[in-house]
């Protein structure tokens, strides 16, 4: 389908010059993140995404695979993943009685985001809040993990409990932002993101992309979206 061959194009030719310009602010915030906590400044996690596969009689169809996700750290060093893990099975399951236990931590606009995660330090507070967490990520596009606009790729204990609706969502390669994210805060539950998720991969053509990259931008500034 021509439309992924320029989907592709499109991510490298933009990444790489935009990885050029980024440099220096890239740098001054690796250095802001050493001062404030110690450990490295990149952190890295397994996310699930597609790689998009042809079978022998021609027809394409969507691997599900395990890649590297690069990510300015946000967290301290010692964070445990145990309490995420919780949080993201009672929002997945939509268990209100299990919700409620974190009704302290979760984001009270977008039930799927731990606006209050304690693990979360000085700098990386600032950096979700701007999204400038996700500018390595720039790096997983370039080499094809990922492209600039897609459904987010979930953790693999995410995915294990996901139903089968869910499961759509990982029918095309993930992206750094999406059509959830410029649709404010609208989608206030899991499943309500991955209706919207579903929505894209049925729609997803190049001009919507580049609809979704310029309302990025909008959002990020208005705190509208589930960044």
């Amino acid at each position: 389908m021509l439309y992924f061959t320029a989907k592709r194009v499109f991510d490298f030719v933009l990444v790489a010059s935009s990885l050029i310009l980024l440099f220096p602010l890239m740098m001054c915030i690796a250095i802001l993140i050493k001062l404030d906590s110690s450990g490295s400044a990149i952190y890295t996690q397994e996310r699930v995404g597609a790689k998009r596969k042809r079978r022998s009689d021609g027809a394409y169809y969507w691997e599900q695979r395990t890649f590297t996700i690069f990510k300015f750290r946000t967290m301290r060093v010692d964070s445990e993943s145990t309490i995420h893990r919780e949080f993201m099975e009672a929002v997945i399951s939509g268990d209100e009685a299990k919700l409620n236990r974190f009704e302290e931590m979760h984001d009270d606009k977008a039930k799927t985001k731990m606006a209050r995660d304690p693990r979360i330090t000085r700098v990386g507070a600032f950096l979700r809040k701007t999204s400038l967490d996700e500018l390595p990520q720039l790096w997983n596009v370039l080499i094809g993990d990922m492209s600039l606009v897609g459904p987010r790729p979930p953790i693999p204990y995410e995915v294990e409990i996901y139903k089968p609706r869910h499961l759509q969502r990982l029918n095309t390669i993930p992206g750094i932002t999406g059509l959830w994210q410029i649709s404010g805060r609208s989608a206030t539950t899991f499943d309500g993101m991955v209706d919207l998720d579903i929505e894209y991969i049925e729609k997803q053509s190049f001009w919507l992309d580049l609809k979704i990259l310029f309302g990025t931008l909008p959002a990020v500034l208005f705190q509208k979206g589930a960044y």
